[in-house]
């Protein structure tokens, strides 16, 4: 091979290998993407809590949804929608803290988590 047709071949190495990193860069942020939807989605589906069962069965599931959720925070990348779940999971943690027999308590848990719900869609968006 002559120096001519070595130095193309290296440059169209360093092309290909440019171009791998590319490839693998853009399956990166697809692969974070597809966290955050699959995180955004579950824990979205999570957001429901029916104060009007067993108050010991209610702290039962806001423990579980809690768990849930800080799992899912470790699970993405994305620092906003990490934040608004941790955010989530906390509300969580006050449900099972709280005496959820008086409904004043429960109204007021319920404000303050629709806004963490109103985050958490934000981050996700």
């Amino acid at each position: 091979m002559t120096r001519g047709g070595i130095t193309a071949a290296l440059l169209a190495s360093a092309a290909l290998l440019s171009g791998c990193a590319e490839v693998g860069n853009a399956v990166d942020q697809g692969s974070r993407t597809a966290d955050k939807v699959s995180a955004c989605t579950e824990a979205l589906g999570l957001a429901d809590l029916n104060p009007l069962v067993d108050p010991a069965k209610l702290k039962e599931r806001a423990a579980d949804k809690e768990r849930r959720l800080r799992e899912l925070a470790g699970n993405v990348q994305d620092q906003d929608v990490k934040n608004a779940l941790l955010g989530m999971a906390g509300s969580y943690v006050e449900v099972q803290k709280e005496r959820i027999e008086d409904a004043g308590v429960v109204a007021g848990w319920v404000q303050r988590n629709v806004k963490k719900l109103d985050a958490l869609r934000a981050a996700c968006g």
